[in-house]
Order: C-alpha cells, then structure tokens, then sequence
C-alpha cells in the first residue's frame, strides 16, 4: 500500500489504511506500506520515502524528490515481490507507486479518498499559484490528457478544473478505482473516469472496534446540556467556522468539545473567543485515535460541519461503532448511516446547523433513539465486513 499520510500523523486516510493492514494480515497476507516520514522506519512493514525538510503541507511530510523516491520503490517491489500496489493518495510517493508499479507489470489500485480540489483551494499556499505548478509536476509523470467531461457546481474555476483533471487523470492510469461512497464515486464517472470502479467502504479495525465494545446507548436529560463533539483536521474546508458561528446562534444549553489541528487551527481558536463562547467551546489540539473514541463516550452528538467535500470520513465510522449520533452539514453523508442514526442540519449554512441541534434539544428523546439504532451498526463499520471485497478487486487482477 503507497500513500503520501501515514502514522504517526492523524487523519482518515491514515486510520483507513491502518484498518485494511490490519484486516489483511489477520487473513494470512503481507501487507507493506510505503509513506514519506522525516525519519527512518523500525518497522519492517513500513518503509520510509524521502521527504522534503522543507515543505509541510498543512504539516504533513511531503515526498520529495521523486526520482529517488520511485527507484527506492521500484527496488522494493521487486525485493519483496510485491502482488498488487494499492495507492491511496494523489501526491508524489503516489505517483511514484502507481508508474514503478506499471513498469514492473504489476498490477495496481487506486482509492480515491477525498476532494483533492477543495482541500489544494482550501490548504495550499496562493492555490491559483500553487496548484498550477502542482499540476505541471503531476502531469510531467502521468499525463493530464482527459480534462473534466462536465461543467458543474463543483468543478467550476480554474483551481478546481486543475485539480479535477488531475484527479481522473490518476484513477485512469491505475488498474482499478475504489471508491467508499457512491457520491463520490458518481462524481468521478460523470468527469471521466473509465477504469472499473468499485464502491467499498472503509472500516474500523478489530483494535479499534475493541476500545468501544461496550459503548451504552446516549440518554440526554431534559436539564443537561447537550454535549457537542467536533473531530478533525481544523481546515477551512471542514468548515470550523460555521460550526462554531453555529453554536453561536443555538438557543439551547450546550457544552462542545473540538478535537484535532490544522492551518486554522489559531484562527479558529480566536473565534470561539470573538463569538462568546469561552466558557462552553474547548479545543483540544491534537489527540490519538484511543483519546478520541474515549471522548466519544462522553458526548451526546457529533458533528461533521464540512459541506460538498467529504467522501466517506473515517471519524464518523468511529462515533457509529461509539453508539453516537451525528448531525451532517453535508446530506451527501448519510449514506454512510443506518436509517435513523443521523440526521441533516436544515441547511448548509450556520443557520441550518444550529437549528438542527435545537431541534435535539427540544425534542430530547431523538437522541436516545438514533444511538440505540446504532446498537446494531458494528458489523457494518467493521473492516473485516469489506476485506472480501477489497480482496476480490485484487484478485481479479492477478
């Protein structure tokens, strides 16, 4: 498995592949992942790649350089005699992956995890700027030949269309395409993708699913506060402002946590000061995986404020299996959920998010409702649930 995120840093991609190693190796297979780390592994199943001592998107190591990178990689696929390559990312140990995979015949995998689009607009540098030479360096090894097949809502600028031309460009030059939502996965198809695409969902694994075994159904009481979680990357595309201006206009007592780090993370903290909300916001920073499926256990809802940009995020599968509802900005989301486990704000905006959460807090027994629904829902978050298929999708290949 090739991806640019991998522990020890946090985030759904990392958690993902995390799951699908430890799903695979508990079936009999290796599995050996490849990512960029600023130092040298002590783990024979991870190997380092090169990465850049000076840029750090939003903190993450960034492979650099390419050259090196795609000969250590190559070198390894042989030496290990590597079956199939399974990329789960678009930047450069990527790239290297998929063309050291295709000059060695072997054949390979793409998962498409998230917007690439948003998340350059959003985190990178003067993106107009940025992105264009992104682009020219992606596409100097993976020609940008397909551009994007429509004009849509979600493709439009020329930031954007860059990024969307990259992405298909990338799912086309592997073998097959997974995709966890079918959203997304529309998405891809309608703009060019024409590789067999199949639609596989993430999954927690055992370690994880263990730590919440014995979650209890929430139960929010007519005279406590409802108890808010918010986890993820702070990043203006997953729009920490609004939730916060969100909770900023509710009418009913709350008390809300954040959990996690990221390019606007100070911004965002100066926020819940401009907005009034000392004394019921705490931002925690970042935290591990464990910390945050015990504060899970903690709160009575989990929001997830990001709009038109998130595929399939790993932290809702984790509030699933913690029996915690969840409020959606983006009604995209609720594919991932078993009916009557979550619910939509009343629209995108600010407005919408905190109307939704007023609504629980009227009508408190919604609560207990949508966790007990959730009782059932392990077995759907596992991984070990989708491994079979991830490992029909190799097999046809061999």
């Amino acid at each position: 498995m090739v991806t640019d995120y991998y522990l020890p840093s946090l985030g759904g991609v990392q958690t993902a592949v995390k799951a699908a190693k430890e799903s695979l190796e508990s079936l009999g297979h290796e599995v050996t992942i490849f990512c960029p780390r600023f130092e040298p592994s002590t783990d024979d199943s991870v190997v380092a790649l090169p990465a850049s001592p000076i840029f750090k998107p939003d903190g993450y190591p960034f492979t650099w350089p390419y050259a090196h990178t795609y000969e250590l990689m190559k070198a390894e696929f042989m030496r290990r005699q590597i079956d199939v390559v399974h990329v789960h990312s678009e930047m450069f140990a990527a790239l290297a992956g998929l063309q050291a995979a295709r000059d060695l015949s072997i054949p390979s995998v793409q998962t498409m995890h998230g917007r690439v689009d948003v998340y350059s607009a959003s985190v990178l540098p003067l993106p107009s700027v940025s992105t264009a030479l992104l682009a020219r360096m992606h596409g100097a090894r993976i020609p940008h030949t397909l551009a994007p097949s429509t004009d849509t809502r979600y493709n439009r600028g020329r930031v954007a269309r860059r990024m969307w031309r990259l992405m298909i460009n990338q799912a086309n030059f592997a073998d097959h395409v997974v995709v966890p939502s079918a959203h997304f996965a529309q998405k891809l198809v309608d703009q060019g993708v024409s590789r067999p695409v199949s639609i596989i969902s993430n999954g927690l694994e055992d370690s994880a699913l263990r730590r919440v075994g014995n979650s209890q159904p929430r139960v929010l009481s007519p005279d406590e506060p409802l108890r808010i979680m918010w986890c993820g990357r702070v990043s203006p595309e997953k729009r920490p402002d609004i939730f916060l201006t969100a909770l900023s206009q509710m009418t009913s007592n709350f008390v809300a946590n954040l959990y996690g780090e990221g390019v606007a993370f100070a911004p965002t903290k100066r926020l819940v000061h401009r907005l009034g909300l000392d004394d019921r916001v705490t931002m925690h920073g970042p935290v591990p995986q464990e910390d945050v499926l015990a504060a899970m256990q903690t709160h009575h809802v989990f929001v997830s404020s990001s709009y038109d940009f998130d595929n399939q995020p790993m932290v809702l599968l984790e509030a699933m299996a913690s029996l915690l509802p969840a409020v959606v900005s983006d009604p995209d989301l609720l594919e991932m959920f078993p009916d009557g486990t979550a619910t939509a704000a009343f629209g995108p905006d600010a407005a919408g998010l905190a109307a939704a959460l007023d609504s629980l807090c009227a009508d408190p027994i919604q609560v207990e409702q949508m966790s007990k629904a959730l009782l059932n829902a392990s077995e759907a978050v596992s991984q070990n649930t989708h491994v079979r298929a991830l490992l029909d999708v190799y097999e046809g290949l061999l």
